[in-house]
């Protein structure tokens, strides 16, 4: 397995992660109330799932 030969400095490690980031959920329009809601989830509004309502809704 290969191992580093030098230790990487600090700026070079920071530097190296911030190149990570977060994405945005991916939000879909719900089929019933048309208000957006995450994929594969109960819409929080209506509370139906697939055409059926599955849960009370909150509002």
């Amino acid at each position: 397995m290969a191992v580093p030969k030098r230790k990487m400095s600090r700026s070079n490690t920071r530097s190296r992660r911030a190149q990570w980031k977060t994405a945005a959920p991916a939000l879909v329009n719900c089929n019933q109330c048309r208000s957006p809601k995450l994929p594969h989830v109960a819409c929080p509004t209506c509370g139906t799932y697939n055409r059926r309502q599955v849960i009370e809704p909150t509002a």
